[in-house]
């Protein structure tokens, strides 16, 4: 009995998911199915991949403000000779 309790209580639940939220969106189909043939995934880690994508823009942009700014101390050729 106490199988079938615990069972029912961590039915699904992922092992290592414990923050994650549960939610309901409505995509039209035909982005759904674009997004995952382009993803070569599921839906869920599908939308997973955007919802990262979407949360890194804010980075690569503060980056792209960053071009040309940077001084590095090390010239290309030595970059390239630590190969």
């Amino acid at each position: 009995m106490d199988t079938v309790l615990n069972a029912g209580i961590k039915y699904g639940i992922v092992p290592g998911m414990a923050n994650t939220r549960k939610v309901t969106v409505e995509i039209p189909a035909e982005l759904l199915d674009k997004a995952q043939q382009a993803s070569g995934s599921g839906i869920t880690q599908t939308i997973r991949t955007g919802l990262q994508l979407v949360a890194a823009s804010r980075a690569y942009a503060c980056l792209r403000q960053l071009r040309g700014k940077v001084r590095f101390s090390r010239s290309l050729a030595e970059l390239k000779s630590d190969r």
